[in-house]
């Protein structure tokens, strides 16, 4: 199999990697930051056409309101600081997700970095924040009027987006916690025992060969 051209990752892991160090929880979202950046400039260099991570979930409103509120910043920072750079390097960033209860600071700030890459083809890179597979469907559903597949993803948050060769989780689980639940109806599932923070190139690349030994039928024989 040839190396895949679609790629989402849940980035899981970043509390327990704080938390192991006796840190703030919110240190571990920031050197999970860190890690995305480094993941997303070597996604590049491999030849990834779309890399896709969830950031934050619907249901990640029931944190400890200190852990949300941390995020929310970090979230404004990192999207003002490294979009122009981002640009430069002709990534075009997107973000998927209801807007909804989102500070109406941090949506401004997604709605201009999305602005500012928009004529960008290197890398297309697509932050889940906000974001709910089943939240998804339910938004689609409510403007769908019927027809087929292709007419119901013309109504998904990002109907231009491919659907994922692959999905990696980090951190040792076993599940997908409601991510892209449409789209990853038959993407290659590789899980990961490293914390997000952890993941370096080596996991990166590593998951990219565990996709190459797959044979992918799409329900044919």
């Amino acid at each position: 199999m040839t190396a895949p051209k679609y790629v989402a990752i849940i980035t899981d892991g970043n509390g327990r990697w704080a938390h192991q160090r006796g840190l703030p929880v919110v240190e571990g979202h920031r050197a999970g930051a860190d890690v995305v950046k480094a993941r997303l400039r070597d996604a590049v260099e491999l030849g990834i056409e779309e890399l896709t991570v969830f950031s934050f979930s619907t249901e990640n409103w029931t944190r400890p309101s200190e852990e949300v509120e941390g995020l929310m910043r970090m979230m404004g920072e990192r999207i003002a600081n490294e979009t122009p750079e981002l640009a430069d390097e002709g990534v075009r960033m997107r973000f998927v997700g209801r807007r909804e209860g989102v500070p109406a600071q941090l949506v401004e700030l997604m709605e201009w970095a999305e602005e500012k890459t928009a004529g960008n083809d290197r890398i297309v890179f697509t932050v889940a924040f906000n974001y709910g597979g089943r939240a998804e469907i339910v938004d689609a559903a409510r403007s769908f009027q019927g027809g087929s597949e292709e007419e119901f993803r013309s109504h998904l948050y990002a109907p231009e987006m491919h659907d994922p060769d692959l999905l990696i989780r980090t951190s040792g689980e076993r599940r997908i916690s409601n991510y892209l639940l449409w789209q990853c109806a038959y993407s290659e599932l590789v899980f990961r025992d490293e914390l997000w923070p952890d993941f370096d190139r080596a996991a990166f690349e590593g998951s990219l060969r565990e996709y190459e030994t797959r044979q992918r039928r799409f329900g044919a024989r």
